[in-house]
């Protein structure tokens, strides 16, 4: 038999099992769009985790002082090691790969007054720099300007949460609010923030002000902590390196001393959300590929029923000269036809569906965000489509090569015998 004539022949038989042909599409079909929908929605469950995460601040790095575990310098271990205003001035000018660096004062519980409403939150004295660190996106109005620093200026930019407790649906710009009774000028909210990291306080029951008005009523000289961010993530490790090693020089201790200034890298719990997020992923294309399996088991049986249904077929075609090749690539081709039109229908699907539902809601209500930062939205990956297309043709050749060599190795004789 000529090539074209098994690919006729193998359509006719598809076109003459039509029912059986179509229910067999349809649950493969259902296999592909099902591995397509889970891995989509992993790989938004994972890109909702970064985001999330991310909003913490743009490759944030917080440093304070401890205690000394090693002797260095002629001090004994166990000095107390407190940073100083100007061990920030000292990073900034003598490591160029800091990208951005900012002292932190924290007063935790003070209450914020406007009107007859008034708002327990936290305050954060922080510099200019400090809103491109952690990542500071402004619904209204403006972040802390480097002249409100050198002037001292009283002036405020209140997080999400915070501006909504105290104004509620007004227009905080411009507006008053006292912080333990002294009178800030609210300048900007900032954008709520699907935050799952944080330290001490969600930014979004924040308030920000300058630093150098802070020193208007009490002493600044100390920070709680050094907030600064490397110029690029390639040079973190070096970075940092360079940062302890100014601080080791000005306060006397060994730089390979961690404990005598401690400090937190938040990048690096990036690789414990990316395994969350990977885990999930494998979880469900796992899943979706058991789908495949089960729809190549159903392709398996109905190619075996077919060959029982036409073993007197067979016969008629080897007596008239077919090869055992061709009566072998016959029976592949039905399968592998089946294959490729039920994994088109399933991607098609898969795109439509996930086209159809978009987002669906994960972290957005538990913070009340309406942006759908938070949410996983579902889009189809190449690599899904590519994946599932191998896997369903791995399948599809698997399922019907038994079936087509069992209708090859037929007797032509017994074949015609067969009832």
């Amino acid at each position: 038999m000529r090539i074209g004539s098994i690919f006729i022949e193998a359509a006719r038989a598809l076109k003459f099992n039509r029912q059986r042909s179509i229910l067999t599409m349809a649950s493969l079909a259902w296999g592909v769009s099902c591995f397509v929908i889970l891995y989509s929605y992993g790989d938004g469950f994972h890109v909702a985790l970064q985001t999330a995460f991310r909003s913490v601040g743009q490759d944030l790095i917080l440093m304070w002082g401890g205690r000394t575990s090693t002797q260095a310098g002629g001090e004994r271990a166990g000095k107390t090691v407190r940073l100083d205003l100007s061990d920030v001035d000292a990073i900034r000018e003598t490591v160029p790969l800091v990208g951005a660096i900012s002292p932190e004062i924290m007063g935790n519980g003070i209450t914020a007054v406007r009107g007859y409403r008034s708002h327990t939150l936290m305050v954060r004295a922080v510099r200019s720099s400090y809103g491109r660190i952690r990542n500071q996106t402004m619904a209204t109005g403006r972040w802390l300007s480097p002249d409100d620093e050198v002037q001292k200026q009283r002036v405020v930019v209140l997080g999400a949460k915070a501006a909504e407790k105290l104004f509620g649906e007004m227009q905080p710009e411009g507006e008053e609010i006292s912080l333990r009774g002294i009178r800030f000028i609210v300048v900007g909210v900032l954008k709520s923030k699907t935050q799952i990291a944080n330290y001490n306080t969600p930014d979004n029951e924040c308030a920000f002000i300058p630093y150098e008005t802070l020193s208007l009523f009490m002493d600044t000289k100390y920070p709680d902590i050094i907030v600064w961010m490397p110029a690029n993530p390639v040079f973190r490790e070096k970075a940092l390196q360079q940062v302890r090693g100014v601080l080791a020089r000005i306060h006397n201790f060994s730089p390979n001393d961690d404990r005598a200034v401690r400090s937190v890298v938040f990048n690096e719990y990036m690789k414990l959300v990316d395994t969350m997020g990977i885990a999930l992923r494998l979880l469900l294309a796992f899943i979706g590929t058991l789908t495949l399996a089960i729809g190549g088991v159903g392709l398996a049986n109905i190619m075996l029923v077919s060959v029982t249904q036409r073993t007197r077929e067979i016969g008629v075609l080897k007596s008239f000269g077919a090869t055992r090749r061709a009566i072998l690539l016959q029976f592949l081709l039905e399968a592998m036809a089946i294959v490729t039109i039920g994994g088109a229908i399933g991607v098609a699907a898969g795109w439509a569906a996930t086209d159809l539902i978009q987002t669906l809601p994960l972290l957005g209500p538990i913070f009340k965000d309406t942006s759908g930062v938070g949410d996983i939205h579902l889009k189809i990956s190449l690599f899904a489509v590519l994946t599932s297309t191998i896997l369903l043709e791995a399948v599809g050749l698997i399922a019907g090569l038994l079936p087509a060599i069992k209708a090859a190795r037929l007797d032509p004789i017994e074949a015609l015998r067969y009832e």
